[in-house]
């Protein structure tokens, strides 16, 4: 059963966007009753039947709905800096997003090289992941905001810091991190963060953590702290 995404479903009837109808119609060929999923990136998978297979605005009837589809206990949100390499970044969004991420905040940092993003782009991979991983709940993509005022939040979490500066008593994320507990992770950019950076976070509360042995790019670094939170949570 295909899955589609439409984030406006009123009254037991979903109209599926130009991009989705076309792939629906055109690219899969499905016809008046095929039966369908849709996610609305609040929680809610549905179930529907095709009656009207139009490429331009397919009309879908629905005839289930499955609420709060594999909520978790707990959220996690990662603030990562931008990396030089866009496609890097756009990597991470998407494994994350399958992984099980809630929110995504990219950070500007010293050693930040290009900070710019292309952000239509990386929320329709945030969606396509979604669906490719059958999540119900939609990722935030937050605007860019300076290091200094992300780490100066007000967050309701655990928060920590990966970096590779040895100079700092660094711990595994599970010395720290316990099961059902929100997360925020800071992951620095190409050259890591610079000494002020870490000093700032550590005063603002943020708990200095390591993610193995191995040297990692930024965008692995993301995932891995991602992943360590998922597994945790197993």
């Amino acid at each position: 059963m295909q899955i589609f995404y439409a984030h406006d479903i009123k009254n037991n009837t979903c109209i599926l966007g130009k991009d989705e109808s076309k792939h629906c119609i055109r690219v899969l060929r499905l016809t008046k009753g095929s039966p369908v999923k849709i996610i609305d990136g609040l929680g809610n998978l549905f179930e529907g039947l095709i009656v009207v297979p139009d490429p331009a605005r397919c009309e879908v009837t629905i005839t289930g709905t499955s609420s709060n589809f594999e909520k978790k206990d707990y959220r996690l949100h990662i603030a990562i800096s931008p990396l030089k390499n866009q496609d890097r970044f756009e990597w991470f969004v998407e494994k994350s997003v399958e992984i099980g991420i809630d929110e995504i905040t990219p950070v500007i940092c010293k050693n930040t090289e290009k900070p710019g993003l292309k952000e239509e782009r990386i929320n329709n991979i945030i969606i396509s992941a979604m669906k490719q991983s059958l999540k119900a709940y939609r990722p935030v993509l937050n605007e860019p905001r300076a290091f200094n005022d992300f780490a100066a939040g007000d967050f309701t979490a655990v928060k920590l810091i990966a970096h590779c500066n040895p100079g700092y008593d660094r711990k595994k994320i599970d010395m720290i991190y316990r099961r059902n507990l929100d997360a925020v992770i800071l992951i620095g950019p190409e050259g890591d963060f610079s000494e002020e950076e870490i000093s700032l976070a550590l005063k603002n509360g943020f708990e200095p953590v390591h993610l193995g042995t191995s040297r990692l790019r930024a965008e692995t670094a993301g995932i891995a702290a991602c992943h360590s939170i998922y597994f945790i949570n197993q």
